[in-house]
């Protein structure tokens, strides 16, 4: 119980103090997100290149869409953050970490051709060498054919990464 009163307590101070930081001061213009060294202000999501040819980024207040997702406090004057309960401190603090970005694929996902299953590899007929049952490219490339190991060697054929099949 103690273990959870603490970490409640933990995640209710972090999601005060990050409230505090992405708060952009009462001078600032409307959706600014940084300022810059030379005293202009910065309004674009990302910090990566904000202010460049302004001496740089002295201070970052937080991303555009993170101010869209929260109501406008009035500018004269902000509304103070309340402390969450125990009960939803943990929510809070998930509430208050940004989901990761997507990352995209380097590859295409492919379907499995059809066939194959045990004893057969996959052999891609492009580049002759062949893969596994279980690998990420059995019968995923663009071109090829399911045989036998025996088979995919007497073809002129090689394991991918020299790596023989059980």
């Amino acid at each position: 119980m103690k273990a959870f009163v603490a970490a409640a307590s933990f995640a209710a101070g972090l999601a005060i103090c990050g409230a505090g930081f992405a708060q952009a001061p009462a001078q600032a213009p409307a959706g600014s997100t940084g300022l810059c060294k030379d005293g202009t202000y910065h309004s674009g999501p990302v910090k990566s290149g904000a202010c460049s040819g302004h001496k740089g980024v002295k201070d970052w207040y937080g991303s555009a869409a993170a101010k869209q997702t929260t109501p406008a406090a009035p500018a004269t004057a902000p509304a103070a953050p309340t402390a969450p309960t125990p009960s939803t401190a943990p929510a809070a603090a998930k509430a208050a970490t940004p989901a990761p970005a997507a990352v995209p694929a380097k590859t295409a996902s492919v379907a499995p051709a059809a066939g194959g299953g045990p004893g057969q590899v996959w052999v891609n007929t492009s580049s002759k060498v062949y893969h596994c049952v279980g690998t990420k490219w059995y019968g995923k490339t663009k071109k090829g054919a399911y045989m036998t190991e025996a088979a995919a060697k007497a073809a002129g054929s090689h394991a991918d990464h020299g790596k023989l099949c059980a």
